[in-house]
């Protein structure tokens, strides 16, 4: 019986985290049992972790400790910096002034751009031409010769 003002324990899972090569060696240990398992890059192993912690913990509360080579500081700072770092892109061609980018030719730049199906008119909207306007008529009383 749970009595009042008296918090239940919270127990504490960790994960220790161990760069092998391109991969990392996941340990989590609690509740007098350790799973191990491996996954390629640190993102992948916080995932495998989360899934271990899982099977330990059930539906009990627990508090988690990610851990890299002991600290929990260096693995949320390896951590996030993996999720925060962009793909490496190719750097950006920037073409000389007044020239035509490559993939810009004179068949592209006649064709319109294609619109999206939500965006498109249907096609007898969109065949249909406007008709000329007829010629304004002029109020000034003509001129005679």
């Amino acid at each position: 019986m749970r009595e009042r003002g008296v918090r239940q324990m919270v127990e504490t899972i960790t994960a220790t985290y161990v760069q092998e090569d391109a991969d990392w060696a996941i340990t989590v240990s609690g509740r007098g049992k350790e799973l191990t398992a491996r996954a390629p890059g640190i993102i992948a192993a916080r995932d495998r972790a989360d899934q271990l912690v899982e099977e330990l913990a059930g539906d009990g509360r627990t508090t988690v400790v990610h851990l890299l080579n002991g600290s929990a500081l260096d693995f949320t700072s390896a951590y996030m910096t993996a999720r925060l770092t962009l793909p490496k892109l190719p750097p950006l061609e920037v073409p000389p002034p007044g020239s035509v980018p490559k993939q810009q030719t004179q068949a592209s730049a006649d064709k319109k751009p294609q619109l999206p199906p939500s965006k498109q008119l249907p096609k007898a909207v969109e065949d249909r031409k406007p008709e000329p306007a007829p010629a304004p008529e002029s109020k000034a009383p003509a001129k005679q010769a």
